[in-house]
């Protein structure tokens, strides 16, 4: 890392608001209706951010998610002003993940009381990325097109703004594990959308 580019993160780092307490900001601000009100659906949101098809403005992306103006990126010492960081510093860390070991990757994802993974609100943060770009996406909402199973590990865990299962009902013995083939389904999202991605 470049001394210049080092600087940059750990100015980021010292004005991010830390996780915990991001959280807790999102369920405050509900009223507002952020895209996401927990990390769990901020993590899946940035992650489709990383692994899709088209580069976004951090306005374009970060706004809706925290539902905040652009205006609050110009005002440091506020809660929206720390929660800016917060956010680009996950997305950071998901894309230097991706990009150096993606068998590290790890969404972050809520745990029941007994411990037990809900894929739902990461899944749900993702899908609401790709309504930013839904067209973008579109190919892989096709059922026809052979790569559309790459999304299914999501896709089986989101609901339409109905809160209808995307998918339709769960079929038994459909979904006990499938949040387990995620972190792979967002790799090979990103290898399949780079070239369209970076052609230019």
């Amino acid at each position: 890392m470049s001394p210049r580019r080092h600087k940059t993160a750990s100015s980021m780092t010292s004005a991010a608001m830390p996780l915990t307490e991001l959280e807790r900001w999102l369920q405050a601000r509900a009223n507002r209706h952020p895209v996401a009100t927990s990390i769990a659906m901020l993590d899946g949101y940035a992650a489709a951010i990383v692994a899709g098809p088209v580069s976004m403005s951090p306005l374009d992306w970060i706004c809706p998610l925290l539902a905040i103006d652009a205006d609050a990126f110009n005002h440091g010492g506020t809660p929206e002003f720390a929660a800016i960081p917060a956010v680009a510093l996950r997305h950071n860390d998901i894309s230097n993940t991706l990009s150096t070991a993606p068998d590290r990757f790890e969404p972050m994802h809520r745990r029941d009381v007994n411990g037990d993974i809900d894929p739902r609100p990461w899944c749900q943060g993702f899908y609401a990325a790709m309504q930013l770009r839904l067209s973008a996406w579109a190919p892989l909402l096709d059922a026809g097109n052979g790569n559309h199973g790459l999304l299914l590990p999501i896709l089986l865990h989101s609901r339409d703004d109905q809160n209808r299962p995307l998918l339709g009902a769960p079929q038994s013995g459909r979904e006990p594990n499938a949040h387990a083939d995620i972190p792979a389904a967002v790799e090979a999202l990103r290898q399949y959308w780079m070239p369209i991605r970076y052609a230019r």
